[in-house]
This record gives C-alpha cells, sequence and structure tokens, in this order.
C-alpha cells in the first residue's frame, strides 16, 4: 500500500490547531521515527503501512497546537 499524503512542512501554512503524530518502528533501521500529518485519515493510512512484518508497530496521537505570535521590533 503507498502512501499517498505527504507528511506537514514546518514551512506550511496551518488552518487548524491540531495535527496528527505517527510514532513508529522503522524495521529497516531499528529506530523510532515519527511523521506529523493534518489529516486523521492520512496519519491512519501511514500508520497502516509501517505495520510491515510482526517487529513493526505504529501508533497514532491526537495533537492540540498552540498557536503563538511573536512580535519582531
Amino acid at each position: 500500500m503507498a502512501n499517498t499524503a505527504a507528511p506537514l512542512s514546518i514551512h506550511q501554512h496551518r488552518d487548524s490547531d491540531v495535527e496528527f503524530h505517527v510514532t513508529y518502528l522503522d524495521t529497516d533501521s531499528g529506530r523510532v521515527r515519527r511523521e506529523d500529518f493534518d489529516d486523521l485519515a492520512a496519519a491512519e493510512r501511514f500508520a497502516s503501512a509501517q505495520l510491515r512484518d510482526d517487529d513493526g508497530w505504529a501508533v497514532v496521537d491526537h495533537v492540540t497546537i498552540e498557536v503563538t505570535s511573536r512580535m519582531v521590533a
């Protein structure tokens, strides 16, 4: 199953104050990694794609983003 949604860019404009973090085991490298999505369905598709073998796992977290603004002098 191909991943059709791209992870969020840190430069991408946000329209909502919620995002979804997928934490997963990259079984190729043995490292725990994280990808961020603005769409729950895309996060769940990505998480499902990480379950390639018996050792693979993935968790989808619903995260509320605190919006702050800074004034620059």
